[in-house]
């Protein structure tokens, strides 16, 4: 009976033991699955939220070099437009200089009484280009009172005398000029468009048409008398027995 007890009490022990064995295989199993569980759920959001964090520095360094693009972008166009600006400025500035030289040089000779007919002619243009027009004019007309050169080059003295005349805002005495210039020179189209201009601001579209148009039988091609000439056309048309009250000028 002690033996078959033993045997019994071994037996149980051995079944304790080997259930103990399973049972603690089971619960290591579970913990080792809760555990692990565990970490997954505490690392996952971790990993999710780093590699979030990596596509979105991602998404912003793009955008930085968008940015970086853009503004180079910016800035090359900038230094473009100051670059041209600049050098506009300049050569304003050069051609003031030149001109202001030109005109110095030349009012020394007016003064000391060496000018001739094309020094004055010189210093009148330079006035004109300088806008001071009645400075101009008055050279102008030294000029043509001195001139004893050929009549084609007595009409650029007429048709700048002229231009002088209208940019002071003396238009009849312009248009009189330019027409003195043509009958000069009969083929001087920068004089007849000068004359169509004049008459246009007049409103005397019929005279501003046959001068544009007499610009075309030297130069068919003009850009600058076609165009003026076909818009003339209509305006003629539209105002055909209608009274046009012309502007007024300064005397």
């Amino acid at each position: 009976m002690p033996t078959v007890f033993l045997f019994n009490k071994q037996s149980m022990m051995s079944d304790f033991t080997t259930k103990d064995i399973d049972d603690r295989e089971r619960s290591s199993k579970w913990v080792s699955a809760f555990l692990f569980g565990q970490t997954i759920s505490v690392i996952s959001p971790d990993v999710s939220c780093a590699s979030s964090s990596a596509r979105i520095n991602e998404i912003y360094e793009v955008g930085e070099l968008f940015d970086l693009s853009i503004q180079l972008i910016y800035l090359i166009l900038l230094l473009g437009l100051l670059g041209s600006g600049t050098f506009f400025v300049i050569r304003q500035v050069l051609v003031r200089r030149e001109l202001d030289l030109s005109a110095k040089e030349l009012q020394e000779q007016v003064r000391s009484g060496d000018a001739g007919a094309t020094e004055l002619f010189e210093l009148g243009a330079v006035m004109l280009r300088r806008k001071f027009y009645p400075a101009a004019t008055k050279f102008l007309l030294q000029a043509i009172e001195k001139w004893d050169g050929d009549n084609p080059d007595l009409a650029q003295v007429y048709n700048a005398l002229g231009v002088s005349y209208v940019r002071d805002g003396k238009v009849d005495k312009g248009i009189a000029q330019f027409e003195t210039a043509v009958k000069l020179q009969p083929g001087y189209v920068t004089a007849w468009n000068n004359l169509g201009d004049a008459f246009e601001s007049k409103k005397d579209y019929k005279s501003a048409l046959k001068a544009f148009e007499e610009v075309l039988l030297f130069d068919p091609n003009n850009k600058v008398a076609r165009p003026r000439r076909d818009s003339l056309k209509g305006l003629v048309d539209a105002t055909k027995g209608v009274t046009v009250i012309k502007s007024t000028e300064k005397k």
